[in-house]
């Protein structure tokens, strides 16, 4: 009995571990220029697979008009500015979004992280904070040109209702993004890290990309 009660306490370890990588979120990071058809191919994936799409963007939006936000303010200015919000604000809605959504359903522990990291101030925030807590498996980048993305945001402007779908502000958002989130991109590819996809195509073209690197990566 003495030996069995032993075995037992030993196991106890790896039970607590298997656990604890249960617990962890799967990320899978969406990055590609604005207008690149990030959030049209997460929706996709999101219909055909078990994951839970998180967009950086929209929780920001989301907490910019939120009544009482203590970040509303700050958050409103930076968007409008094209800059990039401070990484303390945008990592804590997503912990807090993935929190939620595993505490609602356990089984749904795998994201699609749309338009985050966008900086070295992004990556270094999220090492430093979600390191041990988050599995990041690859970057799924949407590869399209400069002159597609702006065509398809000033298309989307008309009815999106998103202030900073203008020329003047796109202009802005592509040169962040080529400065700051490119080399991010290049980054993860130095550790075998990304999935390319050339998504100036159409939109079924390039979900049956999407598919294939999905049902790949399992």
């Amino acid at each position: 009995m003495i030996v069995a009660l032993l075995h037992r306490l030993k196991e106890i370890p790896r039970v607590v571990h298997r656990l604890s990588v249960m617990m962890n979120p799967q990320v899978v990071f969406v990055l590609g220029g604005p207008g690149a058809g990030k959030g049209t191919q997460c929706a996709r994936i999101v219909e055909n697979y078990s994951y839970t799409h998180l967009s950086a963007g929209d929780l920001l939006r989301e907490e910019r008009s939120r009544s009482g936000s203590e970040f509303g303010q700050l958050i409103d200015t930076y968007i409008k500015e094209g800059k990039i919000v401070p990484v303390e604000i945008t990592i804590s809605l997503l912990k807090k979004a993935m929190e939620e959504t595993m505490k609602a359903d356990e089984k749904n522990f795998r994201f699609l992280i749309d338009g985050f990291p966008r900086n070295q101030d992004n990556l270094q925030g999220w090492n430093r904070v979600m390191d041990g807590k988050a599995d990041v498996k690859f970057v799924l980048f949407f590869d399209c040109g400069n002159e597609v993305c702006i065509d398809r945001c000033l298309e989307r402007g008309k009815s999106s209702g998103r202030t900073d779908d203008n020329r003047e502000s796109l202009e802005k958002r592509i040169q962040t993004y080529l400065q700051s989130t490119r080399p991010i991109i290049e980054q993860y590819e130095q550790q075998g890290k990304v999935r390319t996809i050339d998504a100036s195509r159409s939109v079924d073209e390039v979900f049956a990309d999407v598919k294939n690197i999905l049902e790949k990566e399992g």
